[in-house]
């Protein structure tokens, strides 16, 4: 397998004129088992990681585009359910000026990026994510126009290394149910550059498995991912961090393989409370848990420890807690949420998910 560097993803000139189009593609959130924190130069991992790519909760973007005269500045129109929203647009122009030299062609047109989420904004569920894999989905079809002789692993993979740019888990957000990012010695073809799909089969146990996203704290976050990345520069831990992520990572592939669902809760827990000791331990720290959530872990722990129900959970950077179950436990796992943690969530809200396929085209009839 050809390893793929920075320079393979520069567009080469255009072959074809292109006055005017749109397109509209629909990413998804993905929810990492083992974590991705602290980050090097340019959006580069520190450890590999691995997500489920989720199904419901997603951003749809559509790009609008026209040829202009100049091609001196970048030029975009924002908006966000269908209203203009300028506080998003700093981080656009930073994420076209990051990714201006693999496409040139960007300050060609101007471009109308009409964007909406399906879960709502300010839950407390990340939208970096997916809505940076959708807007680079829709400069990838740009680009395809542009380049037809373009094949459909070059076309994902560099979607997925643009994304990458723009917030470092959207390269996990392009394609698969079970994606791998950053360089990892038992994954083929895995690359700090762009996420890869598991390359393996998995287990039955794994099909539709079940994530409910009880929201337990719908404000803005104490840190930003960015400043909490930097935090692992200095960081006492970092190596050992680093050194775990991939044994843990070589692990849960064999399980995520054999259906190993005790060994599964085992990885998935210790890593989600990894990347919080990670936070506590920095300096400066952090605690982004909040009361409710460990009321949340201790109920599911209980549980799971009465009724061996194979539940689990796991944590982003931040108080909301993913409730992690196959889909065989599914109607006895939404009692249990209904009757010992909805209490404990903000306004008793949760939102029901499972494992997706990925990033797809919306064709508008």
């Amino acid at each position: 397998m050809t390893t793929m560097s920075e320079k393979d993803f520069i567009a080469s000139q255009n072959r074809t004129t292109l006055e005017s189009g749109a397109f509209k593609w629909s990413a998804p959130s993905n929810i990492a088992l083992v974590k991705y924190w602290g980050k090097k130069e340019h959006q580069i991992p520190a450890n590999p990681s691995i997500s489920f790519t989720l199904k419901n909760c997603k951003t749809i973007t559509e790009l609008s585009f026209e040829k202009k005269e100049d091609s001196n500045l970048f030029s975009f129109d924002l908006l966000f359910e269908g209203k203009p929203k300028e506080e998003f647009k700093p981080k656009i122009q930073k994420f076209f000026e990051r990714i201006e030299l693999y496409c040139p062609y960007l300050r060609d047109y101007h471009f109308t990026i009409d964007t909406q989420n399906t879960f709502p904004h300010s839950s407390g569920i990340a939208s970096s994510a997916s809505g940076m894999a959708a807007l680079a989905m829709n400069i990838m079809s740009l680009e395809k126009e542009l380049h037809p002789e373009m094949t459909n692993d070059y076309f994902y993979q560099k979607a997925s290394f643009l994304a990458r740019l723009g917030s470092g888990s959207a390269c996990r957000s392009v394609k698969g149910s079970v994606v791998v990012w950053g360089k990892h010695a038992e994954t083929e073809g895995s690359s700090d550059l762009f996420g890869v799909e598991f390359p393996f089969q998995l287990h039955l146990n794994f099909n539709n498995y079940q994530d409910t996203i009880l929201l337990v704290d719908k404000g803005e976050k104490q840190v930003s991912s960015t400043v909490g990345h930097d935090l692992m520069h200095n960081h006492p831990f970092a190596e050992q961090r680093f050194a775990q992520a991939h044994h843990n990572l070589s692990a849960i592939k064999s399980v995520l393989e054999n259906g190993n669902l005790e060994q599964f809760i085992q990885i998935v827990e210790s890593e989600a409370l990894t990347l919080h000791a990670m936070m506590m331990t920095s300096m400066p720290y952090f605690i982004l848990m909040k009361p409710n959530t460990l009321e949340i872990i201790n109920k599911i722990w209980k549980f799971r420890s009465e009724t061996k129900t194979p539940i689990c959970f796991t944590l982003d950077a931040g108080a909301n807690v993913h409730v992690l179950y196959p889909e065989n436990v599914r109607v006895e796992t939404l009692q249990f949420i209904q009757d010992e943690l909805v209490g404990y969530c903000q306004n008793g809200q949760y939102i029901c998910d499972e494992i997706g396929f990925g990033s797809q085209l919306i064709i508008d009839n």
